[in-house]
């Protein structure tokens, strides 16, 4: 087996930005495995790729090395997943839910091979309950005998770093770089490894990862989105995250509406947070949304609503977890209903699918929207 090697499945931006980033400046060997053959023959051909961080004080560039991409074939993936020393996906759900068979058959391979190498895979998506649903899709597609369990650390993480949509002449000028703040902690599962953790700088183990993800999605990500929604509505023209923040009402809203989110978490894990460290984390967050040197923009954050105002993603999760405590959720309803008014389009003036459907959905009526897309029964607002 490889010493100090990363199997990553994404060659995209938080693959290579955040997980790609970390693990390469600690001297592990990158490979990614995706289905971009052009991106593939890029990263082959120069065997490296630089990362520029974007921030007021000017940009760095760091030059990521020893770095090789495979095809996402059978053949491939399961060679390289019986030879890495650690393995991490950064595909998105849906992508996820395809590559799991593929994932399977490699686990299959390194436990006939090496069977007394337990392997950690770390889940760098934004999403809830990313081991639970990795662990039963595996299951499926693993023998019963399989010891799963114990052979595989299903690794959830927080995903905080910010990184922007990169404009056309951007990509142009280097395909292979990568923009990204300079945020560069990754929170992780710590309970959940089956090795050691890996000698690699950034990297935040806990252990209760239900409460940092609940974080990232309830403060972070509904602050985000907050943010994009109010500013939008109340500065339809605007095209970044920044501009909107230097009016006070936007950037008090999404304070507010922060802070009762914070109240929320705080009421689901006593333990695991204080009033004043969630409130200096919201402080810090929104110094990081102002960052002008970003350039991120109204659109990134707030598009996709059919996916952000979903039964259990950032706004209507934590309105059901307020509900299951019996707190405030007002401002929090609020935030999510100027996503109503949306209307940023990207550089060239596109919006995608999802939000011309939830446009469609809207015109059936608002409580249309709530069920079909939140989740809630009709009637819930008004």
């Amino acid at each position: 087996m490889q010493n100090k090697s990363i199997l990553i499945f994404g060659a995209g931006k938080i693959g290579r930005s955040f997980i790609g980033q970390l693990f390469g400046r600690a001297g592990y060997e990158i490979v990614f495995s995706d289905v971009d053959r052009s991106l593939i023959e890029a990263l082959n051909s120069r065997r490296a790729y630089p990362v520029v961080i974007k921030s007021d004080t000017g940009d760095e560039t760091m030059e990521i090395t020893h770095v090789r991409a495979v095809f996402g074939s059978e053949e491939n993936v399961v060679r390289e997943m019986a030879r890495a020393s650690i393995i991490a996906t950064s595909v998105g759900k849906n992508v996820l839910e395809r590559i799991i068979p593929l994932m399977a058959k490699g686990l299959l391979k390194r436990y006939e091979q090496h069977p007394a190498s337990a392997v950690d895979i770390v889940i760098a998506e934004n999403m809830r309950s990313a081991a639970a649903f990795m662990r039963d899709a595996l299951g499926k597609c693993l023998p019963p005998c399989f010891p799963l369990d114990s052979f595989v650390g299903l690794v959830e993480t927080s995903i905080g770093k910010m990184v922007p949509l990169m404009t056309q002449a951007d990509m142009e000028k280097d395909p292979l770089a990568v923009f990204a703040e300079p945020y560069n902690t990754l929170i992780l599962d710590g309970a959940a490894l089956r090795n050691p953790v890996p000698d690699v700088q950034g990297l935040a183990p806990k252990e209760n990862i239900a409460a940092w993800v609940d974080r990232k999605a309830f403060i972070h990500n509904l602050g985000h989105a907050t943010v994009a929604y109010y500013g939008n509505y109340r500065h339809p023209n605007a095209t970044y995250i920044y501009e909107v923040l230097e009016d006070p009402e936007v950037y008090a809203f999404a304070h507010v509406v922060m802070l009762q989110a914070a109240e929320i978490l705080m009421a689901e894990y006593p333990s695991d947070f204080t009033r004043q460290a969630l409130e200096a984390h919201i402080d810090d967050l929104l110094a990081r949304f102002r960052n002008r040197a970003l350039k991120d923009t109204v659109f990134r954050v707030g598009q996709d609503r059919i996916r952000k105002l979903g039964p259990d993603d950032r706004f209507v999760g934590a309105i059901r977890l307020a509900q299951k405590h019996g707190r405030d959720y007002s401002l929090i309803l609020k935030a999510m209903l100027h996503a109503f008014t949306f209307s940023a389009a990207d550089e060239s003036g596109n919006r995608p699918h999802p939000d011309i459907l939830f446009d469609e959905y809207l015109r059936k009526g608002k409580d249309y929207v709530l069920q079909e897309v939140c989740g809630l029964r009709p009637g819930f607002i008004f």
